[in-house]
């Protein structure tokens, strides 16, 4: 379930930012959705459903989407993290 939620999710970023990869958008999709339940367990709260995750990282997607490229020319730190993962970026 939650592999076809983030199938899902990567493929709406893809649709709204198509300077990224559907691998990159994945990528993306992936790490939003991960540091959301790794924040929210740093913080002691509550786990949270994949629905409310899927809903939250949903959100991000729609709001932050078609600019989310532009976080890894902004921040060379995470660029070259990227570029290790997905060398043909």
């Amino acid at each position: 379930m939650m592999q076809e939620n983030i199938n899902r999710l990567a493929e709406r970023l893809y649709d709204k930012n198509q300077t990224l990869s559907l691998e990159e958008a994945r990528a993306w999709v992936e790490l939003l959705w991960e540091d959301f339940a790794a924040t929210r367990a740093k913080a002691g709260r509550k786990y949270e459903s994949e629905d409310v995750i899927e809903q939250v990282v949903s959100k991000w997607v729609e709001h932050y989407g078609p600019n989310l490229h532009e976080f890894l020319e902004n921040n060379p730190e995470y660029k070259k993290m990227f570029d290790n993962q997905y060398p043909e970026h």
